[in-house]
């Protein structure tokens, strides 16, 4: 189902795509949100401990909790946040995880899975040379592995995310120790390269699959907002309604979204 505010609908299908460029999340955004995100897939990989994939899933579910918890203020699940991405980074030193387990992830196609439709919409983008910023709390290695996999790793494309460093190919730190979680991608700051790829473009597609997504173009006044919402549907929607303009539910395609938002074709 798409719920979309007409009236956002109209101005942004009247732009020029000279004049556009999208912000974007990554997993259950570009990845359907019952894939395996670029965290969890990690411990996919069979030579994982029994013992690292426990401790994962308790991670995970102390804290996701929080994640999706509207009623939390900015300020206190910014901590939690915070805290919970730390974990996920101390855990894959601890046990050792390595650079081969990372990769094991993003080659595997049983693993992560593209949104319907994502792919063409990839290449659509590139082909209008739209450029794509990705702002994700995942892991960067994964992500951009698997777009190369997928012959999806397009010029326009530039990601921002949690980096992994190596030490005898075992995983050390996050490079230059620029963590990102779920609420501070609005600190993310963009390197020289991407800026001057988006100085001249003024609107901006947003999509998100949290409330806080939002934040990455936050400060921007033309940002049409889409957001997919697969989870806990019914108590979240006011929410979304509040604040994206374009709302997709049940795991929508982007071939569904390219039917109603003209210029994505």
């Amino acid at each position: 189902m798409i719920i979309v505010n007409s009236e956002k609908l109209n101005q942004l299908n009247s732009i020029s795509t000279n004049d556009l460029y999208i912000l974007t999340d990554f997993d259950g955004t570009i990845t359907k949100d019952n894939s395996d995100s670029s965290w969890s897939s990690i411990f996919k990989n069979p030579k994982v401990s029994k013992k690292f994939v426990n401790e994962c899933i308790k991670i995970f579910n102390h804290y996701h909790k929080f994640e999706i918890d509207e009623s939390l203020s900015i300020a206190k699940k910014n901590s939690i946040m915070n805290e919970w991405y730390r974990k996920n980074i101390e855990t894959l030193i601890n046990f050792n995880v390595t650079e081969e387990m990372i990769n094991y992830a993003s080659n595997n196609e049983s693993i992560m899975d593209f949104r319907t439709g994502a792919v063409k919409f990839l290449e659509a983008m590139n082909n209008k040379n739209i450029p794509i910023i990705v702002i994700s709390a995942g892991v960067g290695n994964i992500i951009e592995q698997f777009l190369i996999k997928n012959n999806c790793n397009y010029p326009n494309i530039y990601i921002c995310s949690n980096f992994l460093e190596y030490e005898n190919g075992i995983v050390k730190s996050v490079k230059d120790n620029n963590l990102i979680h779920p609420l501070n991608k609005n600190e993310v700051f963009l390197p020289e390269n991407i800026k001057s790829k988006i100085e001249n473009r003024s609107n901006i597609i947003l999509l998100g699959n949290s409330i806080s997504d939002i934040k990455m173009a936050e400060g921007n006044k033309n940002v049409f907002k889409l957001g997919f919402l697969d989870e806990n549907i019914e108590e979240r929607l006011q929410s979304f309604k509040d604040n994206y303009d374009i709302i997709c539910t049940n795991n929508t395609g982007y071939d569904e979204i390219k039917k109603k938002v003209k210029i994505l074709n």
